[in-house]
């Protein structure tokens, strides 16, 4: 357990706000998780994250110590597309967790990659060179940094939204438009603390999606395409459009195709190389029961195609 105290010398409009620049470690979303955990008072009473400070007000921070994890090399299997001395491209299967977490101490693709190579060390060691995150059930194709200037480097891109992400998801229903762009605010669901929902508080997310086939009335191939990477983000949309993908044990209905969880691949990824400057460019094929569960649509019901653009926005 750790223990930071300050004295407000500048005063801001929110204590979160606050601590979060008192602090660059710690996150915004972090300070107030500890807000709302009772691990900050002010003056010796606990305040809420819209508190506002005043001059002279003596805060005190408690972080508690993080649950140990394993974090043990361990040999399994891996399906490097890319590699070279400063970054790495995975192709991560379905049911892989991208790194341990208080319920999935072990068998993670950063335990994979620890036992494969030396990875960057600025996130620390439960994510050590991991940019950006796949869900478990979501397959395909992930960034890893190798060193620390490839690590700020792909970070950086992120930001920017220079890099290029496009993933394919096959969604319930007849997709009319074909192609849209919805811009709905993501954040944790006020309901279910599990899920992720569009609410009017949450953080800007903006989705492209292009129709690729359609199944009759009861299915649509999607790309889409990330210009934010929040949590859940491919998900939640669609299924604010009331599109929901299929097989997705979170956000779909429960009379669904069975798969390995959500239909959801990462395709295709390009990005900018950290020290050459060389644009990479890389794509991978959807896993087999992906690919088997198309075939069998195509069977069913034929295919069609269109070619106009609309945008669904909030």
């Amino acid at each position: 357990m750790e223990t930071r105290q300050f004295t407000v010398e500048q005063p801001t409009e929110r204590l979160d706000k606050l601590i979060a620049a008192h602090f660059p470690d710690l996150s915004r979303s972090r300070v107030a998780k500890l807000i709302k955990n009772g691990a900050v008072v002010v003056n010796h009473r606990v305040e809420k994250p819209k508190y506002q400070p005043h001059m002279h007000d003596e805060i005190t921070v408690t972080i508690p110590t993080p649950q140990k994890l394993n974090l043990e090399p361990e040999a399994l299997p891996l399906d490097v597309v890319y590699e070279d001395d400063q970054v790495l491209v995975v192709n991560k299967p379905q049911g892989m967790v991208v790194h341990p977490a208080p319920g999935h101490p072990n068998h993670t693709l950063v335990n994979a990659l620890l036992a494969h190579t030396n990875l960057a060390t600025i996130n620390g060691t439960i994510r050590p060179g991991i940019v950006h995150r796949i869900d478990k059930d979501t397959s395909g194709l992930l960034m890893v940094a190798k060193t620390d200037v490839a690590q700020q480097s792909l970070t950086q891109q992120l930001k920017e939204k220079s890099s290029r992400r496009k993933y394919l998801a096959l969604v319930h229903g007849q997709i009319k438009e074909p192609a849209g762009t919805i811009s709905a605010p993501v954040g944790r669901s006020p309901k279910d603390r599990k899920k992720q929902a569009v609410i009017a508080n949450g953080r800007s997310a903006v989705t492209h999606f292009k129709v690729l086939e359609r199944f009759g009335n009861d299915y649509t191939l999607v790309e889409c395409q990330l210009e934010t990477g929040r949590t859940h983000q491919i998900r939640v949309h669609m299924q604010y459009i009331n599109h929901p993908l299929v097989g997705d044990p979170l956000y779909g209905p429960k009379k669904t195709i069975k798969g390995h969880g959500q239909f959801l691949h990462a395709a295709e990824l390009g990005f900018q190389h950290p020290t050459t400057g060389m644009e990479l460019d890389f794509t991978s094929p959807v896993p087999p029961i992906f690919q088997a569960t198309l075939i069998t649509l195509k069977k069913k019901y034929g295919t069609s195609h269109s070619e106009e653009d609309i945008s669904h926005e909030q």
